[in-house]
């Protein structure tokens, strides 16, 4: 078993050295504007998953991913030399999908504040169905049990025999 800590250091060297070589090594025209956000290495660090996010449409995505996967043994080549682990890890990139996933967060977070303010305006206008006060205060009945408990409580002070 592979210490946690270890795996997290490989992981983030991954993500560091991946960046490093599509930034800098990588000449292919049909990559775009991209940006390595996470990378993931699996307990025996064999297997690596290397997400990655793309300024464009659904063209620019697709024209990067061919880019990413033809470039794929000269950047596994290059992580497994820099490592220096027995055997290099196979990397697999994966489109990152966080920009829609905030956006159709947002989307519902509006749709919440629109209910909520929809529900607001609603309560403002409401009217008891009955009375505003349904339970019944008599005013007599109070004044008895008031004194009814005076009389059952000893007096401050007093001697108890």
């Amino acid at each position: 078993m592979t210490d946690p800590a270890k795996v997290r250091r490989h992981a983030e060297r991954v993500r560091e050295l991946v960046a490093s070589v599509v930034r800098s090594q990588i000449k292919d025209p049909r990559l775009g504007m991209i940006t390595i956000t996470d990378a993931r290495i699996t307990a025996d660090l064999r297997d690596a998953t290397v997400f990655y996010t793309v300024l464009g449409d659904a063209a620019a995505q697709a024209g990067t991913a061919a880019a990413l996967e033809s470039a794929k043994g000269m950047l596994r080549s290059t992580v497994g030399k820099a490592l220096g682990l027995r055997h290099s890890p196979t990397l697999t990139f994966v489109l990152d999908d966080v920009q829609d996933q905030v956006k159709h967060i947002d989307d519902l977070l509006a749709a919440a504040r629109n209910a909520d303010a929809e529900v607001q305006r609603i309560a403002a206008q409401a009217q008891y169905a009955g009375d505003a006060q349904p339970y019944r205060l008599d005013e007599d009945d109070e004044e008895t049990e008031d004194a009814e408990d005076a009389e059952d409580t000893p007096p401050a002070g007093g001697d108890r025999r």
